[in-house]
């Protein structure tokens, strides 16, 4: 038997990281049985006929009996009602973490809400793709990936050892952080990117001339730079609204270093214009 092993592991919505997870922890024999959670039964069979979880139901209560980790991979507004629903049918010892995209408030919301003896290890894998559903996931979605976990004071030691591993197991790099530090980082690396490509396929998509719609000319370039828009748009209202102050300060940010670049191509000012451009081109050039 393996050091790390979960002998009832619960996902609360099996798409793409949830299914993920439960693919490759299933792979790595770090679980015993898999039960999923979810409102689309067409989505839950097919997760049972690919073998990734072993049975499922619509009722959270019934299936967190005898579980050891619950593994929340819904949108993020759903945590804190999800949570209501199963704190009094929680076991003992029971570990509840998560995979969502925000922090901050959230976490202290939950760790309140749990009775004693079961515990909340807030997590967060960066391994997303535009693509959901199911039939996206992939055993090796983690491999070479991060995953931030944020613990608290409150936060229990060994249930964070416990989570540690599995994230470890799966092939994520951990890295532990404040969760207010989490929103304000991913606010700029992932909420602001987000925001920023919906809105740019709704401009493009609304410009209309002589029978031309302007999007239907998309190049490969328009394409890699608004990929992500193709994400859950349910997903991604949770984590606007979850993570709106820090959002907001960044598409201001947004908006200055925007209104700079306008500035400078409308005043032809080339020499502050190749300057600008060069600037950014170094700093992506290093994420290589």
């Amino acid at each position: 038997m393996k050091a790390l092993f979960f002998n009832r592991m619960v996902i609360v919505g099996v798409g793409l990281i949830g299914g993920s997870l439960a693919i490759a922890g299933r792979r790595k024999g770090l679980v015993k049985e898999i039960i999923g959670v979810g409102r689309g039964a067409a989505n839950l069979k097919e997760a049972v006929n690919l073998n990734i979880i072993d049975s499922f139901t619509f009722d959270i209560s019934e299936a967190i009996k005898g579980a050891d980790l619950i593994v929340l991979a819904t949108p993020v507004g759903s945590f804190e009602g999800l949570v209501k629903q199963m704190k009094h049918k929680l076991n003992k010892g029971a570990i509840i973490t998560d995979a969502g995209s925000v922090k901050g408030i959230m976490v202290s919301k939950l760790e309140r809400l749990l009775p004693k003896g079961t515990y909340f290890v807030a997590g967060h894998p960066i391994a997303g793709k535009e693509k959901s559903g199911v039939k996206a996931a992939s055993h090796r979605l983690f491999e070479g990936t991060k995953c931030i976990l944020t613990p608290t004071k409150k936060t229990d030691a060994s249930a964070l050892k416990k989570v540690k591993a599995l994230w470890r197991a799966v092939g994520a790099e951990v890295v532990l952080m404040d969760p207010m530090l989490h929103d304000k980082v991913l606010g700029a690396v992932s909420h602001l990117p987000h925001a920023a490509a919906y809105s740019i396929v709704n401009t493009v998509a609304e410009i209309k001339k002589d029978g031309n719609n302007f999007i239907a000319f998309s190049g490969g370039g328009f394409k890699d730079f608004t990929r992500i828009a193709a994400s859950s748009p349910e997903m991604w209202r949770d984590i606007f609204l979850s993570n709106r102050e820090n959002l907001v300060n960044m598409i201001s940010r947004y908006q200055k270093n925007l209104e700079k670049l306008k500035r400078y191509i409308k005043d032809k000012d080339s020499k502050r214009l190749i300057k600008e451009l060069e600037k950014a081109k170094a700093v992506r050039d290093r994420l290589n």
